[in-house]
């Protein structure tokens, strides 16, 4: 099963107006709008509400106890081993963004309902590629282990472009280019950033786009970095300050190297 409600546009709407709308309100970081156009009384349904609700957390660090709510919603109506791992990912990721937004340290129960997806989603489908990514967000920003990251996110890549996932596929192109950035290859990121900011601006996807603007300007020349960034900071204050940790990367003077990578 793919994952609506972290998939791209292209990929998943298939020109159902509810998706289309979903996908329009999403991009635009008006993720409660989104949810409540889903009503869910099945399991598909109640999983990509819960997706919306989480992916609200980790750009607004707001809603946490709904996206809890959802969130058991869709644990209770999973019915099929492919629903509860999809469903375990989605808990894995909420637990993950609690503890990088220091809510609350919850990175073994991350790890644990991550593992438990891993068991669950089979190797090949479509949903592994996200489990992939966010394995690897987890071995990058809460193990600290960049060489674990690499491997989970060229994994992601791969099951991205074999599924046609435009979106995830942004996702993996900026960690893959912040990890680069990181090594100091900066031909390296400057590719990556660009490939994701291409596909975010291709999708629409408006929230992603200021970050993937600011990690794109840590590999410029002046005054292309600066005009990069001012285009961040008109977006960011467009979207009424979201996602919110992309505040401090785009405070000027900007600190070097400082590729906004955590969350998107």
């Amino acid at each position: 099963m793919a994952h609506p409600a972290m998939s791209g546009r292209g990929s998943t709407a298939n020109d159902d107006p509810l998706q289309t709308a979903i996908w329009r309100l999403r991009s635009r970081a008006c993720w409660v709008d989104a949810a409540a156009l889903l009503r869910p009384d099945t399991a598909a349904a109640a999983l990509q509400r819960a997706a919306l609700l989480v992916e609200r957390c980790l750009y607004t660090e707001q809603g946490w106890a709904e996206a809890e709510d959802a969130l058991r919603t869709a644990e209770a109506l999973a019915d099929s081993d492919e629903e509860r791992g999809a469903a375990a990912c989605e808990r894995g990721h909420l637990a993950y963004a609690a503890t990088l937004h220091a809510v609350r340290d919850r990175s073994d129960e991350a790890r644990a309902a991550l593992g438990r997806a891993a068991a669950l989603i089979a190797p090949g489908a479509p949903g592994r590629a996200l489990l992939d990514f966010r394995r690897g967000l987890l071995a990058e920003n809460l193990a600290h282990s960049p060489q674990s990251a690499r491997a989970a996110y060229r994994r992601a890549h791969a099951g991205a472009t074999a599924h046609a996932d435009p979106l995830l596929l942004s996702f993996t192109w900026r960690h893959l280019a912040g990890l680069a950035l990181r090594d100091g290859d900066l031909a390296e990121a400057r590719h990556g950033f660009t490939e994701s900011l291409r596909i975010r601006e291709e999708l629409g996807y408006l929230v992603g786009t200021a970050p993937a603007l600011a990690s794109l300007a840590e590999t410029a020349a002046e005054p292309e970095a600066s005009r990069l960034r001012e285009e961040a900071r008109r977006l960011f204050r467009l979207l009424g300050g979201v996602p919110t940790w992309l505040a401090r990367h785009l405070a000027p003077p900007p600190a070097p190297g400082a590729a906004a990578q955590a969350t998107a």
